[in-house]
């Protein structure tokens, strides 16, 4: 059969198909689907797929399957079971992505080493790197590499005929951009050969029980380059996040059918590869001044997991009509709330200074919980005195400068605790009703405004029984509303 080729349009965001170009998706209405559609060479004749030779599935009863006759494929890093759930689940597809040079092909040679020398032989694709160089890239991380076989190629049928030919535990593809299959026209990296080298590989897996995983490259705007639709058809998808001067990385689950969407790991970039971190809000603090004006620790919520973060704030005047609000791992947009509730509600004068706002270690917090900390940081800088050393505090800040409520506070409480800190400044309600156990070690301190968390925490005349470690939540003790000393 002659092949039936055709000329669309396809966006990259969305994956919609349009016969002619437009400049503006329809299907997607966003800002980001300008220009977003690219011109692809498709098949329309219908020709066989490696696989669609192979005999056909045919139904089966519910009842008669069995989940627990391939257990999940456990992994030497602990940090990624969480992530995943306990482990890969057989015939489960992945899709990791991440930046270029964040570390996505460092991990995942590691896990397929291991899982080789653990589990039994597996196989890893590489369309980017030649046998040579995954040689000198596993002798520098301490890899045998015995069972793990390397193939270097971009053809889909190569792929295939190893992965049927040859049994293996996990295989590893890196890139799925880097994949074409001579059933279509297009170049390799295009969003018609991504779509039908991944819908090939997926149903592989899917058929042999296999597990594999994908690596991803990631555009400008942060999203897996290629249509969403990829990661429609994935059962998993992890991003690897942090950045290059930081040796920190966090691998966070977006999109997981076989566990929780609300767990990440921590780990640490080293000459030897990326290692787990057991005890991440202990490493974060390790490097932190003591008595540093313009600090707070907030206990912040990464999945279900709480982390001690450290988040620092400087003010300088500035003679520029508009100052400047830098934000460094958080949303600026957080940053602006804040800025204004002080101003507002509290009488700071920010207007004629700059504010930056960091995170320390690189790490991003998405969570309202952290403007309490962003606050008190805010001001500490501005009136030049340090936080109390043995303090953390949290809370979402709301427009009145109201202190709101957050969720997990027997969680960051209690990760404070653990940590050595004797007070922790909490809202004055829980979502989870929660109250100080009596054995609790840390005092803890409700507050409802803002007013009341700065003057606890920033007055000269700041009592030390202020802090009730147990029994009723004290009454705020409210000072001067007045910040300016």
């Amino acid at each position: 059969m002659q092949p039936k080729l055709e000329k669309v349009f396809v966006c990259g965001n969305c994956g919609n198909e349009r016969p002619k170009w437009e400049g503006r998706c329809s299907a997607c209405d966003s800002w980001d689907s300008w220009d977003s559609l690219v011109e692809t060479v498709v098949d329309r004749s219908g020709s066989p797929s490696p696989l669609d030779a192979a005999t056909r599935p045919k139904p089966q009863e519910l009842s008669s399957v069995r989940a627990d006759d391939q257990p999940r494929l456990t992994l030497s890093s602990k940090e990624m079971n969480r992530v995943l759930g306990g482990g890969i689940v057989p015939g489960a597809v992945t899709l990791l992505a991440g930046d270029p040079g964040i570390g996505k092909s460092t991990m995942l040679l590691r896990l397929a080493a291991e899982a080789a020398h653990d589990s039994g032989p597996a196989l890893y694709v590489s369309g980017e790197e030649s046998p040579r160089q995954l040689k000198m890239r596993a002798d520098r991380m301490g890899l045998h590499g015995n069972g793990l076989h390397i193939l270097y190629t971009n053809d889909l049928n190569d792929i295939v005929a190893n992965v049927e030919r040859r049994p293996s535990v996990l295989v590893v593809v890196d890139s799925i951009q880097t994949v074409q299959t001579t059933s279509i026209s297009s170049a390799a990296g295009s969003i018609a050969q991504i779509k039908e080298c991944a819908r090939v590989l997926i149903q592989l897996a899917k058929t042999k029980g296999i597990p594999m995983v994908f690596t991803g490259h990631v555009t400008k705007g942060g999203d897996i380059a290629g249509p969403k639709v990829l990661e429609h058809l994935v059962d998993v998808v992890l991003y690897l996040e942090g950045d290059q001067i930081n040796a920190w990385r966090i691998v966070r689950a977006v999109k997981n059918r076989f566990g929780s969407t609300n767990e990440v790991g921590v780990f640490e970039m080293i000459e030897r590869g990326l290692i787990d971190v057991h005890d991440p809000s202990g490493a974060l603090l390790s490097e932190r001044a003591s008595g540093a004006v313009g600090s707070t620790i907030v206990p912040v919520i990464e999945g279900t997991r709480p982390l001690l973060i450290e988040v620092q704030a400087l003010t300088s005047p500035t003679s520029l009509p508009a100052p400047r609000r830098v934000a460094t791992g958080i949303d600026t947009n957080r940053l602006l709330l804040v800025c204004a509730v002080l101003s507002r509600r509290l009488g700071v004068r920010l207007a004629d200074q700059d504010v930056l706002v960091n995170v320390a270690g690189g790490l991003r917090i998405t969570e309202p919980a952290a403007d309490l900390g962003v606050a008190l940081s805010i001001i500490s800088s501005l009136r030049d005195t340090a936080v109390y050393g043995g303090l953390a505090a949290f809370g979402e800040i709301g427009l009145s400068g109201e202190v709101r409520r957050v969720s997990h506070t027997r969680g960051r409480v209690h990760e404070a605790q653990r940590l050595g800190f004797s007070e922790c400044i909490v809202p004055s309600k829980t979502n989870d009703h929660w109250h100080p156990d009596p054995d609790t070690r840390i005092a803890v301190r409700s507050v409802a405004t803002v007013a009341e968390a700065v003057a606890f925490s920033l007055g000269k005349d700041r009592p030390s029984d202020a802090l009730q470690p147990h029994g009723d939540w004290p009454v705020p003790r409210t000072r001067s509303s007045n910040i300016h000393e």
